[in-house]
């Protein structure tokens, strides 16, 4: 009798425990732990919007990551792209501190790259001539190379900010921002005015000329979502601002001038995940 007791109270313990398990598991603002995992595929080695984007968009340019989740997209962003400055934002502290260990990570890597190349190009003898060459191109490549985790710990930084909420007024203002699939997340927890103050702070926060890429999720998505707590529930029901009417809301009411769609040529995305991507300018 006692050991069926003892049965019965750990089961009911396992119960409770299987139970917050779930609720802590639960992402009210799309802040997901393996967000990037299952959207890209282990099998790729970058994210496929970034095919879409334009170096002229980000090589020397100060921008903004809204929405950055665990940092892979910003990174690969600094990289690829060369800016001059990117700074990730996220609700979440815990993928903030992701964000960080991925940007740790990703400097290990390069950094091993880096070492490897010179060791070969010196078995092959071609340190020794890049040494006594007067080419002043070739040897601030490789200068570069061996300085490039202090070269990307000064471009790329990241930062917790509920940014919908927050008041402080703006640091820096930026030519590039972006915002990819992070529009619903705010949507449903703070309705159109919280959709319409993202888009106001970012057209303030954009300097003449800016850009703007937006990947907004489709209305399906909201509806798969909706129930995550009763606050997005609620949210849902009174939204107005479908995504299909973002492109009137920016450039009508918000004042961009232009908006290209440039996701048509986009390929290699996760079913669910091929979304439009679009560029505005201020």
């Amino acid at each position: 009798m006692e050991a069926e007791k003892k049965k019965g109270e750990e089961k009911c313990t396992q119960k409770i425990e299987q139970k917050k398990k779930k609720r802590k598991d639960v992402f009210p603002y799309g802040n997901y732990k393996n967000y990037y995992g299952y959207r890209i595929g282990q099998d790729m080695e970058e994210d496929p919007r970034l095919k879409v984007m334009k170096k002229e968009w980000f090589e020397g340019k100060d921008c903004l990551d809204v929405g950055c989740n665990n940092g892979s997209i910003t990174i690969q962003i600094a990289k690829k792209f060369q800016c001059q400055s990117i700074i990730g934002v996220d609700i979440d502290s815990n993928r903030i501190e992701d964000a960080y260990w991925h940007l740790r990570k990703f400097v290990k890597m390069e950094q091993g790259k880096a070492s490897k190349s010179k060791v070969s190009e010196n078995a092959n003898g071609l340190g020794t001539n890049i040494a006594a060459s007067s080419d002043i191109e070739t040897k601030q490549t490789l200068r570069n190379c061996s300085s490039q985790e202090k070269d990307l710990s000064d471009i790329v930084s990241f930062r917790q900010e509920n940014f919908v909420q927050s008041r402080h007024p703006p640091e820096k203002h930026y030519d590039t921002i972006l915002c990819l699939s992070v529009t619903k997340w705010i949507h449903l927890n703070w309705g159109d005015d919280g959709l319409i103050t993202l888009f106001s702070k970012i057209w303030r926060l954009l300097n003449p000329g800016g850009i703007f890429v937006l990947e907004p999720q489709p209305w399906k998505s909201y509806d798969n979502n909706r129930t995550v707590s009763e606050t997005t529930a609620e949210n849902f029901k009174k939204i107005i601002f479908r995504p299909e009417c973002f492109q009137d809301l920016l450039l009508d009411k918000i004042g961009f001038r232009t908006v290209e769609d440039v996701a048509s040529s986009l390929s290699g995305s996760k079913t669910g995940f091929n979304r439009p991507i679009f560029v505005f300018r201020k």
